[in-house]
């Protein structure tokens, strides 16, 4: 039984322990948050969790196996590195740290103690993209076209981070594991509407060698709440709405067919296909809790993380151009992935 503590027990915390307790073969032993406010309702639903606000004191109890650390991201670099020189697998919620010296720094330091690194990229552990990455992969959707995504919602306002941080770094992981390209150059641009706080809308364009191209929208200040991801080939097209409660996912078999005009071979005719769509069944469950499965398991048998420090590192990378994109009114930046 692998046995975990959880450092942060405020937004995202609770759905954590939580889902570790849930999850066969693994058993959370002790969580610590600043606030003891906090703490008060974790020690009323699970009186057998040892509860504490020293992070250090959780990190070197000798009944922990590994540590998972839901902090604001100020904080990752620091508390993973103490979890891994303290012999401890350690997963880091989104993003794996506040820049890419610091997620190398982790992700050197855990090869040399043969320890696992994940990080909290959730998304990929639901069904409705892991069904994605498989479509693409066997080649149904045929050569990829687009990638369109728009994540908005009114807050939750972050104070230490922008909204890229907050937001946009769900679909450049859903990306990174999904298309079957990386992206080589970034362009960002961005506004803050509170004096003296993060950008709280975004727009990120993201280019391919190939004939590729992505662009992601995210939004602190919109009525509504949206989650649309559009991905567009040659053959099909997918419709993700993660909002959707029954039918999340929807392949249409839609397109255009370019061909030349028999009076003129320079002319180009482009016509319609418009063919069925249809909705893939998907599982239903948790993707926290598959991602707690999954943890548990590169543990017990040495494996690396789907979503491992490498995959973290891309992403701190993708976002830290992005603001230097954002900086320069939308400059294009290269990146190396």
């Amino acid at each position: 039984m692998l046995r975990i503590g959880v450092i942060g027990y405020g937004y995202w915390g609770p759905n954590l322990v939580r889902n570790f307790m849930a999850a066969p073969g693994s058993s959370v032993v002790a969580v610590c948050d600043l606030q003891d406010e906090r703490l008060s309702p974790l020690r009323k639903l699970y009186p057998s969790i040892k509860a504490t606000k020293n992070p250090i004191e959780l990190i070197n109890d000798s009944t922990v196996d590994a540590v998972v650390i839901a902090t604001p991201v100020s904080s990752h670099f620091e508390l993973a590195m103490a979890t891994l020189k303290a012999g401890k697998h350690v997963l880091v919620e989104k993003p794996l740290a506040a820049n890419s010296a610091d997620a190398a720094g982790l992700i050197e330091m855990a090869a040399k103690l043969k320890l696992v690194l994940m990080v909290d990229h959730t998304f990929v552990y639901t069904d409705a993209v892991r069904k994605m990455r498989k479509l693409i992969a066997k080649g149904d959707l045929g050569e990829i076209y687009y990638y369109d995504a728009v994540r908005v919602n009114l807050g939750l306002f972050q104070h230490d981070v922008n909204v890229i941080w907050d937001l946009a770094i769900h679909d450049l992981s859903i990306m990174d594991y999904v298309l079957p390209h990386r992206p080589v150059a970034i362009s960002a641009t961005g506004m803050s509407h509170v004096q003296g706080q993060p950008e709280n809308v975004a727009y990120i364009t993201l280019f391919f060698k190939e004939a590729e191209i992505a662009h992601v929208h995210v939004n602190w200040l919109t009525p509504v709440k949206v989650r649309h991801t559009l991905i567009g080939g040659s053959e099909k097209m997918i419709l993700y709405d993660d909002l959707e409660p029954s039918e999340k996912l929807k392949v249409y078999d839609k397109g255009i067919t370019v061909s030349p005009g028999p009076e003129d071979v320079y002319r180009m005719l482009v016509s319609y296909r418009s063919g069925d769509m249809y909705a893939p069944r998907l599982d239903n469950t948790e993707a926290l809790q598959t991602e707690a499965i999954h943890f548990a398991d590169c543990i017990e048998h040495g494996t690396r993380p789907e979503t491992d420090g490498a995959a973290g590192l891309r992403m701190v990378k993708m976002i830290e151009a992005a603001e230097q994109s954002l900086r320069n009114r939308g400059a294009l930046v290269e990146l190396d992935l």
